[in-house]
C-alpha cells in the first residue's frame, strides 16, 4: 500500500501526462516483443513526423509504392491553375 506522500506523487504525474496529451496503460505482450514495444512506444511519442508515419503505417493507411500518378494526384496542388510553362531562350555558344 503506498504512502499518502506516493499517491500524491503518482497522481501529480498523471496528471502532467494528461496535460501533455499522454496517457499511461499497460499492454499485454510477449516477453520476447517487450523492448520493440518500448521503442515504438517512444518514437511515437518523441518525433512528430515519425510518429504521423508510423501511425499511417499501422493504421494501413500507407499509399501503394510505385504507383507515383495516384501520389501525384492526391498533392494538394491537383486543379490548382499553375502555369509550368518555361519561356523559349536562345541556345548557348558551347566550345568543346
Amino acid at each position: 500500500m503506498p504512502s499518502p506522500s506516493q499517491r500524491t506523487a503518482v497522481t501529480a504525474h498523471r496528471a502532467r501526462l494528461a496535460a501533455r496529451g499522454m496517457a499511461r496503460f499497460e499492454v499485454v505482450a510477449r516477453e520476447q516483443d517487450r523492448t520493440l514495444i518500448r521503442e515504438l512506444a517512444r518514437r511515437l511519442v518523441e518525433d512528430e513526423t515519425l510518429a504521423a508515419s508510423l501511425r499511417a503505417q499501422l493504421a494501413g493507411n500507407e499509399p501503394p509504392r510505385g504507383n507515383l500518378y495516384a501520389t501525384l494526384r492526391r498533392s494538394p496542388l491537383v486543379g490548382a491553375d499553375i502555369n509550368l510553362t518555361r519561356e523559349p531562350t536562345e541556345l548557348r555558344p558551347l566550345d568543346l
